[in-house]
């Protein structure tokens, strides 16, 4: 088996990727092939933490525009993280992966409060660490989350699953011809207005040249492709980190 890539990774899970098709909530046979995949990358050495969204439930957002005060609507969706947290963490344990919840807001009860120490060590103990409740802070995303926590535990980069192949220049869902990059930098990623994370996120990780991959999660296999170092998906980085061939697919 080829080596991995990367030593410690940062996964970031939207609340949608554990929802399936059934439009809410959480799918048990999604949240089970997410957690093979996981599982599997972790037998190969792999460190992993994952910070997981909570809009198959609630988006803060969305909740403020329909008129909940704002704080109220982020705190109402940092619980939501919480509930797929736990969701992720029982199909984790079941394919054998000893898991930690650690949570921004203090719920001791369920899960541990965020130590960094204590989290880098129980990655050092091939332990996966799912990261719940975004920053604790509302008008945060949990893009920015994934972005503070991999900085935090010093992940060599940010995995962010998807439901498409990469990063266009366009939706490739409502323009066919829309093209993907094989990799660009931050800065064209802000200039041009692409959905791949949040602005904060993206900036975090321009200061602190944190690599991103943003790759599809609905491709059995794909995790571990990218974590052998494959060219699958899209990578956001300083031009220097470039990966061979790179520009447009």
């Amino acid at each position: 088996m080829s080596r991995p890539e990367f030593k410690r990774i940062l996964l970031k899970l939207s609340g949608e990727a554990l929802m399936g098709r059934q439009g809410f909530g959480v799918s048990p046979e999604v949240a089970t092939r997410i957690a093979e995949e996981v599982s599997e990358v972790r037998g190969m050495g792999v460190e992993i933490a994952v910070v997981v969204g909570g809009g198959n439930f609630i988006r803060g957002v969305a909740a403020s525009a329909l008129g909940i005060e704002r704080v109220v609507a982020d705190n109402m969706g940092m619980l939501a993280t919480v509930i797929n947290a736990l969701a992720l963490q029982d199909a984790l344990e079941k394919k054998g992966s000893h898991t930690r919840v650690i949570t921004a807001i203090e719920m001791r009860e369920i899960a541990e409060p965020f130590i960094r120490r204590r989290a880098i060590r129980h990655l050092e103990k091939g332990r996966v660490i799912v990261f719940a409740g975004g920053t604790g802070n509302p008008y945060f995303s949990t893009d920015t989350a994934a972005a503070l926590r991999a900085m935090e535990i010093k992940a060599n980069v940010i995995l962010k699953a998807t439901k498409v192949d990469g990063v266009y220049d366009a939706d490739p869902n409502a323009v066919p011809d829309a093209k993907m990059f094989a990799e660009i930098n931050y800065l064209d990623v802000l200039s041009r207005g692409l959905k791949v994370m949040d602005t904060t996120a993206i900036s975090l990780c321009m200061d602190n040249r944190m690599p991103i991959i943003v790759f599809n999660l609905n491709v059995p296999g794909n995790l571990k492709r990218v974590v052998l170092g494959e060219k699958v998906g899209s990578l956001v980085a300083p031009p220097e980190q470039a990966r061979e061939g790179g520009g447009h697919d």
